[in-house]
């Protein structure tokens, strides 16, 4: 369980809470229980003038928790994945999610099941700059189709192996398999994912980011969103980690 408590203060205005004695000094002695004349005027003029007062409010709420054991964490922030077969800078997010949207308003409007059921658009990429998003359903079959985008080359110096990890990474192979310009299926990797995953996926595309999609194919989709430099003129670049699943065919 964990305890959230929030200490706030405010200032309400109502009349003075203590009450001006009605007793009277007679012989011109005063009672033991008599105020002096100036504290009796200073407490009328402030009951009259009804001052603030502070108040302190104090709130607090027990939220139920899951402890995760440390092997549990390190799944759900890094999950474990497979090297994958494609790795393709994307075009601009802006244009990518008007497309994506349109798709999915489509695939919505042609299709008899709930409303609340989020379609599912085909992504699929080779290693010769070539992207596709596909949406079928019974009454259609779209697809879009960008070229001559850049599929990252891999550093050797990332691999224990140096240049032959590289020769061997399954992206190496997968351009080999799409021949000469890319068209041969072999060399495609493909996923099925939620059009609205990926929508909000998309909405980093506001702040100008560059995004590597790293394809596994049949598996899942790895985002690497790099995001501008600080205005403080930093040369780190902060990048974010995107992973969404692939549906079954």
């Amino acid at each position: 369980m964990l305890s959230l408590t929030i200490v706030t203060t405010t200032f309400s205005g109502g009349s003075n809470v203590v009450a001006v004695p009605t007793t009277t000094r007679q012989n011109g002695e005063a009672d033991q229980f008599d105020f002096p004349d100036d504290l009796a005027e200073a407490s009328l003029s402030q009951a009259n003038a009804g001052g603030s007062r502070e108040r302190e409010t104090i709130i607090t709420q027990d939220i139920p928790v899951k402890v995760l054991t440390m092997e549990v964490v390190e799944r759900i922030h890094q999950p474990r994945t497979q090297e994958p077969d494609v790795n393709i800078f994307l075009p601009p997010l802006a244009q990518v999610k008007t497309i994506s949207d349109r798709f999915t308003r489509l695939a919505v409007a042609t299709t008899k099941t709930s409303s609340s059921t989020s379609p599912r658009l085909e992504l699929s990429a080779n290693m010769h700059g070539s992207l596709k998003i596909s949406v079928r359903t019974d009454a259609l079959n779209i697809t879009s189709r960008w070229t001559g985008l850049v599929n990252p080359e891999l550093d050797p110096h990332h691999f224990p192996d140096g240049s032959q990890g590289v020769r061997d990474h399954p992206s190496t192979k997968m351009k080999e398999l799409g021949g000469p310009n890319g068209e041969n299926e072999a060399g495609w990797s493909k996923v099925r994912i939620d059009a609205k995953d990926w929508s909000r996926v998309l909405s980093v595309g506001r702040v100008s980011a560059r995004v590597i999609a790293c394809f596994i194919n049949e598996g899942g989709l790895v985002l690497y969103v790099y995001l501008p430099n600080d205005e403080n003129g930093s040369e780190d670049e902060s990048c974010l980690t995107y992973y969404i699943s692939s549906f079954a065919a």
